[in-house]
C-alpha cells in the first residue's frame, strides 16, 4: 500500500507540474501575488497549525491580497481592512458561500443542513430568517435573561467556593461550563450543572468538535488522498460525531415524549426553548421552512459549538490581558464600583453605563478575535482590486492580522483599551460595519449570535472583575499569551489562577 501511494504521488507530481506550467503559460488572468508553490502540496509547506499567523507573515511580503494553493484547493487571502471590504461588501454576492470541502464540516453539519455551513441560496435565507427572528432574536434573548442571570450566579458561587477553599481555578474550564450551561438551558432547557459527569461530557464534546473542525486534514486539500485516512482523522471524526449524535437523539426523543404527554393531558411548557421552536416547524406541514430531523440536530450543533467556545475563550483572553496589565484592571474595578456599587452584582442593563469595560472587550476582540479567519468561497468569478478571482476559490479574511494593522491601529500590538474611548472610537461598531474590527464577520454571513455573545461576554467579565482578585503562580506574575490551533482562538496553556474573593454577593457562603 505504501509503495502504491508513493507511485501515485510521483506520477501525480509530474502531471500536476506539467498542467501548472501549461496553465501559467497560456492563462491571461491576473491573479494576486503568490509565493513559489511546490507540486502536489502547493503552499502547504508554508503553513503551521496556526495559519492566521502564517498568512500575516506572508502578507508582509506579498501584499494585502495574495493567492495560494492549499494542495489542490485555490485560495485567496485578504489581510487588510480595505481588502476585506472589497470581498465582503463590494463583491459580497460573489463571496457568500461557505467552502464545503472538509469532511469535518460535512459530518457535524449533517451534510450542510445547518445554518453556519449551508450553501448560500433560498434555503439558507430561510434559515437566517429563522435564526434572527426566532432562535436568536430579541424576544428569545429577553425571555432567557433570568436564565443567564441564574447561571452567572451559579458560576460566581463555584468560583467563590474554590477561592474560600484556597483551590486554584482553571478559568478556561469554568468559563466553558458557564457558556454550555447558558446555551443548554436556552436550547434544550437542560443544565449540565445538575450532573457533573454530564457537564464534563458536554464540555469535552464541544471542545472536540471545535478542534476537529479547525484541525488541518491533508485529505481535504489533496484530491487523490481523500480515500486514505493518513492522519487517523476520519476515525476520530466518526467517534466524536456518533457521540454527539447519540446525545442529540436522546434529547430530542425525550422532548418529543414530553410534548406528546402535554398534548394528551392539556399541559403546556412554561415557555418555549429553541428546541421547541425547531420541533414546531418540523411538525408543521404548512411551515414556510420545511425542517427534517437532520436540520434540527444541525441547528442545535451550531448553537452549541458556535455559542459556547467563542464566548468562553474571549473572556479568558480578556482576563489574561487584565492580569498582565494591572492598571487596566484597577481602572475597570473603579468604574464598576462607582456605577454598580458593592450591594449587588453587575447586570446586563449596567453594561451601557460601563464604557471602559466595553473598551476592554473591544480591545480583546481586536487582539484575540474568537474567529481569527473568516472563510468564504467564490460562487462565481470576480475582479477584485484589479485581480481575477476564479469561481470556487476559497477566501480567507485574516481578522487577526487586520486587528494588528499599523495603518489603522497605533501601537497595534499593545493592549490599550483607551484607544476605544478616544477620538470618537467609543462608537466603533463590532457588528461588521467597520472593516478594521471584524470579530463577528460582516454582511449576510455575519454571526447571528452577536447580541447573545456580547451580553454573555460583557456581564461575566464584569462580575469577575467585581467579585474577585486573580493571581497566577509564575515568577513574574505574568500570563503567557501563546495561541494554539482550532476553529476559534484557544490559549495554548490553561489560565489557572488563585482566587481571592473581593465582593461576596452571597453573604451566607
Amino acid at each position: 500500500m505504501a509503495f502504491q501511494v508513493l507511485v501515485i504521488c510521483f506520477i501525480s507530481t509530474i502531471v500536476f507540474a506539467s498542467i501548472l506550467m501549461l496553465w501559467r503559460k497560456h492563462s491571461k488572468t491576473l491573479l494576486p501575488p503568490s509565493p513559489k508553490a511546490l507540486p502536489i502540496i502547493g503552499h502547504l509547506h508554508l503553513l503551521s497549525p496556526i495559519p492566521h499567523q502564517d498568512f500575516h507573515k506572508l502578507s508582509i511580503r506579498y501584499g494585502p491580497i495574495m493567492h495560494l494553493f492549499l494542495g489542490s484547493v485555490p485560495c485567496v487571502v485578504a489581510s487588510t481592512a480595505e481588502a476585506a471590504k472589497e470581498f465582503l461588501k463590494t463583491h459580497e454576492p460573489s463571496f457568500s458561500n461557505r467552502p464545503a470541502q472538509t469532511v469535518a464540516i460535512e459530518a457535524f453539519s449533517y451534510g450542510f443542513q445547518d445554518f453556519l455551513f449551508a450553501p448560500y441560496g433560498p434555503g439558507w435565507k430561510l434559515m437566517k430568517k429563522l435564526c434572527m427572528t426566532e432562535l436568536l432574536g430579541g424576544r428569545m434573548l429577553d425571555q432567557f435573561l433570568p436564565v443567564r442571570q441564574q447561571e452567572t450566579k451559579i458560576f460566581i458561587q463555584r468560583v467563590l467556593q474554590k477561592g474560600i477553599a484556597a483551590e486554584a481555578v482553571d478559568f478556561g474550564a469554568e468559563l466553558m461550563t458557564l457558556s454550555i450551561n447558558i446555551v443548554s438551558r436556552m436550547t434544550v432547557s437542560q443544565t449540565s450543572s445538575d450532573n457533573q459527569n454530564k457537564a464534563e461530557e458536554m464540555r469535552k464534546l464541544v471542545s472536540d468538535v471545535a478542534e476537529l473542525i479547525g484541525k488541518f486534514n491533508i485529505s481535504d486539500c489533496i484530491w487523490f488522498l481523500k480515500r486514505f485516512d493518513l492522519q487517523g482523522f476520519n476515525k476520530r471524526l466518526k467517534e466524536t460525531r456518533d457521540r454527539f449524535d447519540a446525545l442529540l437523539d436522546g434529547i430530542i426523543k425525550q422532548r418529543e415524549k414530553e410534548r406528546r404527554n402535554d398534548n394528551q393531558t392539556g399541559g403546556t411548557r412554561p415557555f418555549k426553548d429553541m428546541l421547541d421552536v425547531l420541533l414546531d416547524m418540523f411538525e408543521d406541514e404548512n411551515s414556510e421552512m420545511k425542517l427534517n430531523k437532520e436540520n434540527v440536530k444541525a441547528f442545535i450543533m451550531d448553537l452549541f459549538v458556535a455559542g459556547t467556545d467563542t464566548s468562553s475563550v474571549t473572556i479568558e483572553w480578556a482576563m489574561a490581558e487584565l492580569i498582565n496589565h494591572p492598571h487596566v484592571l484597577e481602572k475597570a474595578r473603579q468604574e464598576i464600583d462607582v456605577v454598580v456599587g458593592k450591594s449587588r452584582i453587575v447586570e446586563e442593563s449596567d453594561i451601557v453605563n460601563l464604557p471602559y469595560l466595553q473598551a476592554i472587550v473591544r480591545e480583546t476582540f481586536r487582539l484575540h478575535p474568537a474567529g481569527p479567519l473568516i472563510v468564504r468561497e467564490s460562487s462565481r468569478s470576480a475582479v477584485v482590486c484589479g485581480y481575477d478571482i476564479p469561481a470556487k476559490t476559497r477566501l480567507f479574511v485574516n481578522v487577526w492580522a487586520i486587528g494588528r494593522d499599523p495603518n489603522h491601529w497605533k501601537n497595534p500590538f499593545e493592549f490599550r483599551p483607551e484607544r476605544f474611548t478616544e477620538n470618537g472610537q467609543s462608537q466603533l461598531d463590532v457588528r461588521g460595519q467597520h472593516f478594521h474590527l471584524l470579530p463577528f464577520g460582516s454582511g449576510r454571513r455575519g454571526c447571528p449570535g452577536t447580541s447573545l455573545a456580547l451580553q454573555v461576554v460583557h456581564v461575566n467579565l464584569a462580575v469577575m472583575i467585581q467579585c474577585f482578585q486573580w493571581k497566577v503562580d509564575s515568577g513574574n506574575g505574568k500570563v503567557d499569551m501563546e495561541e494554539k490551533s482550532g476553529i476559534t482562538l484557544p490559549r495554548a496553556h490553561p489560565l489557572i489562577c488563585a482566587v481571592v474573593p473581593r465582593f461576596n454577593p452571597f453573604p451566607n457562603m
